[in-house]
């Protein structure tokens, strides 16, 4: 029972982490991987108590846990064709093959887990000799099993993922399955056989790596314990891919410091303040989504040692692979490892220039998407400064910069538009102050800095600089449908609509 416990939570964990590089780890993702798992559970009991009815033998419940382990190790090996046929659905926008290969994976677990649910009521069946004591025996089966399931939960959080990876933490709790049953069935070594061929053939076959790039050479993949980070060689550029790998997150080119993305368009944050009669030079500058420091790098580059920078950035583990894939050091930034809104509450002082670049496409985090979070952001703006935010988006679809946009007017006076003529991203501007084109056109024209005037002149020429024209439903901490919202895109752009 305790082991079954455990197994059981080792593998939802498992299950959750094997889907996210291909799926992502949205409310919808998790919803219908915890409401199957319970389906199968359900299922396992009314099979296992009425299997324990018929049979009431020791022998047939440890070898209905021990073909629950077998199918738990082999599960990593079968899922990863599944799961490369769901990179393909996305390269050819065939919604039938995403969604397909998502259930697909999802019906992987439906045997072990189904087996998992058989047990509680078949050891209680065969633990129960006296019905004045039945309720006493179902409680310390129960509980025992809970005790595990904590484990599960536990164990698979802080080391096993962390330290070995999704594939081996299932491969762990299929093992622990099959032997603490071989144990039980020792005469019956055919089993012990079966496995052992089973777990040969599986680690053999089992590629090396979690998932290949969508395109250019994989220079270093890990799993931390927030995302699934890759980070990829695409000629001269090095590319920071996070997760589904649908948005680049940081970039380093060798032969430029200009990125022609969004990123160059960050540098101009501090030209949205009223028409300055000299360029306008930040002094402070914080980054809430530093990832691996492209932006950081870029304002040190523009501005020198002019402008304070701070880098806030949740994973520690981007933060490695920034330093060693994209000159993170050359920004001489202030790193701090701490959510973006707990930081800004908690350690945060005030800027000239706040910079947000948390939003992992295509899921970004809802709590960084509220009119709450964007007061606590104004509070934290020195007067007249700004806010700028990196927004995805589809070529003709705005759905989710209107969200965002029409959220931050709510708060801010002046909330204006830029979009990123070479990527599918718009940067949303916000002021402190009354604010207008005309004053934002005037301020970039007076851009000297490097690379900060480049920009400026791709602003004014290709970046479409307009005043935001949003004024819709206002997102709240207690109501912010964003994952129904990009789902809704998402669905559109998969189906050409």
């Amino acid at each position: 029972m305790f082991v079954s416990g455990m197994a059981s939570l080792g593998v939802e964990f498992g299950a959750s982490r094997l889907l996210a590089p291909y799926f992502g780890t949205s409310l919808y993702v998790w919803g219908v991987l915890i409401g199957l798992i319970l389906v199968y559970l359900s299922a396992g009991y009314v099979i296992g108590g009425r299997l324990a009815d018929r049979y009431p033998r020791d022998d047939v419940l440890y070898q209905i846990t021990a073909w629950a382990g077998l199918w738990i190790g082999v599960i990593p090996l079968v899922s990863y064709p599944i799961l490369l046929a769901s990179q393909q659905g996305f390269r050819t926008l065939s919604v039938g093959l995403v969604a397909g290969t998502l259930l697909a994976v999802v019906l992987l677990f439906a045997v072990p887990v189904t087996l998992l649910g058989c047990v509680s009521p078949f050891a209680i069946r065969l633990l129960l000799t006296d019905v004045a004591t039945g309720g006493n025996t179902a409680g310390r089966v129960y509980a025992l099993s809970t005790v595990g399931s904590i484990l599960g939960t536990f164990v698979p959080v802080f080391w096993l993922i962390p330290t070995f990876g999704t594939r081996p933490t299932i491969e762990v709790f299929g093992l622990a399955l099959v032997l603490i049953s071989g144990l039980a069935l020792w005469p019956k070594r055919r089993l012990y056989a079966s496995f052992a061929v089973a777990v040969i053939i599986a680690w053999a076959f089992l590629p090396g790596g979690i998932k290949p790039p969508e395109a250019g050479t994989l220079l270093f993949e890990k799993e931390s314990a927030y995302n699934y980070i890759q980070v990829v060689q695409v000629g001269s550029a090095t590319e920071l891919i996070l997760n589904e790998g649908q948005a680049v997150h940081s970039v380093y080119d060798s032969q430029t410091n200009l990125t022609h993305g969004y990123w160059d368009y960050l540098l101009l944050a501090d030209a949205f303040r009223p028409a300055q009669d000299t360029p306008a030079t930040p002094r402070s500058v914080a980054f809430l989504g530093l990832a691996a420091g492209t932006s950081a790098r870029q304002y040190r580059l523009a501005f020198g040692d002019h402008v304070d920078i701070t880098g806030v950035e949740i994973d520690p583990e981007i933060l490695a692979a920034g330093h060693r894939y994209f000159h993170l050091g050359d920004a001489h930034a202030h790193e701090v490892v701490a959510d973006a809104r707990y930081w800004l509450d908690t350690q945060a002082g005030h800027y000239d220039v706040l910079v947000l670049d948390a939003y992992r496409q295509p899921y970004i985090p809802f709590h960084l998407t509220t009119s709450e979070f964007f007061q606590q952001v104004k509070a934290h703006l020195n007067p007249g400064g700004a806010l700028a935010v990196n927004v995805g988006r589809t070529a003709t679809d705005y759905r989710l910069v209107s969200a965002l946009a029409s959220t931050m007017a709510a708060v801010f006076p002046s909330v204006f538009l830029i979009d990123d003529p070479n990527f599918a991203n718009t940067v949303v501007y916000a002021s402190t102050a009354p604010v207008t084109v005309d004053d934002v056109a005037h301020n970039l024209g007076l851009v000297s800095a490097p690379l900060a005037s480049d920009a400026a002149k791709s602003a004014l020429l290709e970046g479409r600089l307009r005043l935001s024209p949003y004024h819709g439903q206002v997102y709240t901490d207690d109501l912010a449908p964003i994952e129904q919202l990009i789902d809704q895109i998402i669905f559109s752009y998969l189906t050409g609509g």
